[in-house]
């Protein structure tokens, strides 16, 4: 189906709880979402393609701000207004910058440092490769560091992706462009943001977190959660739903 301008998915019914809005990494689409919503079972929720991902269509900017702000529109088209945000990779960052600008119960960041360290580098690294024909050559190496093969195949299957070059250049602006400094000021605002509206986060990662990227995270938001779930790779949603399901029901 079709809210605004985005395809979605309108699972569960309306109980009482705070919906589920959830949104999936780069690349990928809202069926990356499956077993999670199963586990979810009647609590309403609302599974996004992100803009120009899977069914919705392309925008000439996908500044990160801007595409928070179309999921906001689309969140309210399906009649949510204060919901619990779960987003995967990149979707932990738009997650974040909604509830910071928007209503939000509670977001849970699964596998998404939200400061861009090493992997900034990196990217800005390849900068010249991911602007060119071989920029499917980035991606590809990124992927083989994802732990897709830690997955049964049918958890592989629901992964299959077409990564356009307008995508990742687009949600890889900001990285791009802006320094690390800049950056991490403005997640620091954002953090700060849902501190003072006491929005709740969590944080799930796929390995024990840097000490210095804690400290700063907990310097800025000391209620928030983190939970490590190894041995899925940067998938554990789909391997492990049981424990983030845990997680949003603690916000019910």
């Amino acid at each position: 189906m079709r809210l605004g301008e985005l395809a979605a998915d309108l699972t569960g019914t309306e109980d009482g709880r705070p919906p589920v809005v959830l949104l999936h990494g780069l690349t990928f689409d809202r069926g990356t979402w499956a077993t999670l919503v199963h586990v979810l079972g009647n609590r309403r929720a609302v599974a996004l393609d992100l803009p120009g991902h899977g069914e919705s269509p392309g925008r000439d900017s996908y500044d990160l701000r801007e595409v928070a702000d179309v999921l906001h529109e689309t969140v309210t088209a399906a009649g949510v207004r204060t919901p619990v945000l779960v987003g995967h990779s990149i979707g932990g960052v738009l997650a974040t910058i909604y509830a910071a600008n928007h209503p939000a119960r509670a977001v849970l960041n699964i596998d998404q440092p939200l400061l861009v360290g090493p992997f900034g580098e990196m990217l800005r690294s390849v900068e010249r490769v991911l602007r060119g024909p071989e920029y499917l050559s980035v991606w590809n190496e990124l992927r083989a560091g994802m732990g897709v093969e830690q997955l049964t195949p049918h958890l592989r299957e629901l992964l299959r992706s077409t990564p356009r070059q307008d995508l990742l250049l687009g949600y890889w602006r900001e990285v791009l462009e802006k320094p690390s400094e800049e950056l991490r000021a403005q997640r620091t605002r954002e953090l700060t943001a849902l501190r003072a509206s006491g929005t709740a986060y969590h944080y799930v990662s796929r390995a024990p977190v840097n000490p210095g990227y804690e400290a700063w995270f907990r310097e800025v938001l000391p209620e928030a959660g983190i939970t490590v779930l190894p041995g899925s790779g940067h998938f554990p949603h789909l391997a492990q739903p049981e424990a983030p399901a845990d997680i949003i029901s603690g916000w019910a």
